[in-house]
């Protein structure tokens, strides 16, 4: 999915239920011109803001990437994945985060799988994130540093983390080579 898919996926939400850009600005406590950005600028938000947009609009942060119907057992082949959101740590930087959703066509889901391609920072700055909820990541391939609170944790290859998402976190490609998770991120309702 692109950027500016998420946003016109974000605004037909919305819209279809008839709430006005005030309004999800009051429900969510976001800037209204950074939803107004978020919907037809392509800005891309982290986590946390993507999630309280979804809480806002009455629907799990899955329903962003959804575009089939649901599936049970969902079945993702390697060779099927499909490129998701991609992060980007400032305006004009190219993506740090590349997301697969490993989930997308399960739509009763309660937990969000992703494998994510970690490039290393170019431009830009390294922005915390925070939103309720756990994760649990394993690191595929390269290496990786995750931020958490203020303490900085390498991991390698085979390594894994599991945090608690309310304390602020950022993780990363470490150095400057690529790396890969696998991670999967838990919302309560």
């Amino acid at each position: 999915m692109t950027k500016e898919q998420l946003g016109v996926r974000i605004k037909r939400f919305r819209e279809m239920n008839e709430i006005s850009l005030e309004q999800l600005a009051e429900r969510t406590g976001l800037n209204h011109n950074f939803l107004k950005s978020l919907e037809e600028d392509s800005v891309y938000p982290s986590l946390g803001p993507l999630l309280k947009v979804a809480r806002g609009l009455g629907v799990r942060m899955g329903t962003f990437l959804d575009d089939e119907l649901g599936q049970d057992p969902l079945v993702v082949r390697l060779g099927e994945r499909k490129k998701g959101l991609s992060m980007h740590s400032g305006k004009d930087c190219p993506a740090d985060m590349t997301f697969y959703s490993l989930g997308r066509g399960k739509t009763d889901r309660h937990m969000e799988p992703f494998f994510i391609e970690l490039t290393p920072l170019a431009c830009g700055e390294r922005k915390m994130s925070s939103h309720e909820g756990e994760e649990f990541i394993l690191v595929h391939e390269g290496e990786v540093e995750v931020i958490y609170g203020g303490e900085a944790i390498a991991l390698a290859k085979g390594d894994s983390i599991y945090l608690n998402s309310i304390v602020p976190h950022h993780v990363a490609a470490s150095g400057n080579k690529p790396a890969s998770i696998y991670a999967v991120l838990y919302f309560p309702e």
